[in-house]
């Protein structure tokens, strides 16, 4: 039976592929009936020889062969999808349970066990936690070869919205736009503002900012610089950082913590492209690119006076969000995988991968402090670690004991608390969704009958009905 219910749970993948291989014509039909009306793809074969040709015919989630196939045997399916197929799980189903028919089945390569007669409800928990162990060990495996880099530099992930953001970036790399880079803390604007230094060629320094920490009375001579003299501990001329950053790019990190004074004379460098140094009266030509970030509420920013509106539209001729981290689906184990050369080659250890069970658990967390908090996880746990891979019990105990809560309310105010009855529609909604439209299946997820969805979805229908 299965053993792995310790395991933290993945999101469900919505539709895995799975070949059922059974000499009964019966049974072949009860599995494919149980198995697509939980939303799975379901292929048949009814011996090896066709169990061979739909593997190599394209690719295949999970495998669930009967261990008794005519006169052949599951432990010959396990060897040829090990063969052509070597991430594909094999789960042997069997009215034989005696230890010598399990302990051959798995070391045929059969990652799960099931004893005739089976529970549905056991054979749809197990197949699915096969596709998801599969889904991770083949995402690791990808991830051993080394990440992209090209014009992108150090920026790795391939989700859509990220690649977006990068898009946008390098669309403009060669023009000398300002662009305002706006995303929550910790999800790498610095790095982003440095790919679209070297995307551009430019041939000048990379200059960095950070508007909120330093203070108010030294800010525009940081900015623009000063003359010597100019106040109390000025003992000699020098550069702000506009023309430190000639011919490069300067980043002005939380441009909305400027102070108001400051903000005049930014937008004064702005429009004229030269400066005047603090106690000085000449002026300096500069020609720089300036990227600005904020991970504030921009729009808020500047309705509140925060940010002055004229200054915001100088920065903000390009605006691009990066996406916080739990918004950008597949690129944990991309990041992690990163980290983890990283800061094994940094301090010397012998760490070059994750267990399944520890990617698991980085892909459920829901990473609150963005990529600065992957990176500092992932930092202890190669620190920690006392394998060749990273184990569960390595992570921190925030992400290690994280469990998924499936209904979050915590971004909602008050206006926007939904009632009940709302709330469950639109939950029963969803999971419909999720299962396309399959009453069977959704009933079965949410816990009650079908007859029950049944009643619920007609009485929805006939209320907009009779409001129309």
């Amino acid at each position: 039976m299965s053993t792995d219910d310790e395991l933290p749970a993945l999101a469900p993948q919505s539709n895995p592929r799975v070949l059922v291989v059974d000499d009964e014509d019966d049974l072949r039909a009860l599995y494919r009936d149980l198995l697509t009306a939980d939303g799975m793809h379901v292929r048949v074969a009814s011996n090896v020889t066709e169990a061979e040709a739909e593997l190599r015919a394209g690719d295949v989630d999970v495998v669930l062969s009967d261990l008794m196939i005519g006169n052949e045997s599951g432990l010959d399916v396990c060897a040829r999808t090990q063969a052509i197929q070597p991430s594909t799980p094999v789960v042997i189903a069997t009215g034989f349970g005696s230890m010598d028919a399990v302990v051959g089945a798995l070391r045929a390569g059969a990652s799960d066990f099931l004893q005739k007669p089976i529970d549905p409800d056991l054979l749809l928990i197990t197949i699915r936690r096969a596709a998801e162990r599969a889904e991770v060990v083949r995402e690791l495996e990808r991830l051993r070869e080394p990440p992209e880099g090209g014009r992108r530099g150090e920026i790795i992930g391939r989700s859509p919205r990220l690649m977006r953001a990068i898009d946008d970036l390098d669309r403009v790399a060669d023009t000398d736009l300002p662009v305002l880079i706006t995303g929550e803390s910790g999800t790498g604007k610095e790095l982003a503002a440095r790919a679209l230094h070297r995307m551009s060629g430019r041939r000048g320094r990379f200059v960095a900012v950070n508007c909120g920490a330093i203070p108010e009375d030294l800010i525009e001579s940081h900015l623009f610089g000063h003359v010597r003299g100019a106040f109390t501990g000025a003992h000699s001329d020098r550069d702000g950082v506009f023309v430190s950053a000639h011919l490069g790019t300067l980043f002005l990190d939380e441009i909305g913590e400027m102070p108001a004074s400051a903000q005049v004379k930014l937008l004064r460098a702005l429009q004229e492209r030269s400066v005047v140094p603090v106690g000085g009266t000449r002026e300096i030509a500069f020609d720089t690119r300036v990227v600005s970030a904020t991970h504030q509420d921009v729009d808020t920013d500047v309705r509140t006076g925060a940010l002055r509106e004229d200054l915001y539209y100088r920065l903000a001729v390009l605006r691009v969000h990066l996406p916080p981290l739990r918004e950008r689906e597949g690129d944990v184990l991309a990041l992690a995988s990163h980290f983890i050369t990283v800061y094994a080659d940094r301090t010397g250890r012998d760490v070059s991968g994750l267990e399944p069970d520890a990617a698991r658990q980085l892909l459920a967390y829901d990473w609150p402090g963005n990529v600065r908090e992957l990176e500092n996880c992932v930092a202890r746990a190669v620190a920690l670690a006392r394998y060749e891979t990273i184990r569960l019990e390595d992570l921190p105990p925030s992400v290690r004991d994280h469990e998924v809560d499936p209904l979050s309310f915590r971004e909602l105010d008050e206006a926007a608390l939904p009632d009940l009855a709302t709330l469950e529609r639109r939950y029963i909604e969803h999971v419909l969704d999720r299962f396309d439209g399959n009453k069977t299946a959704a009933a079965r997820a949410l816990g009650i009958d079908r007859r029950t969805l049944h009643r619920k979805v007609v009485r929805w229908d006939e209320s907009e009905g009779d409001d129309a």
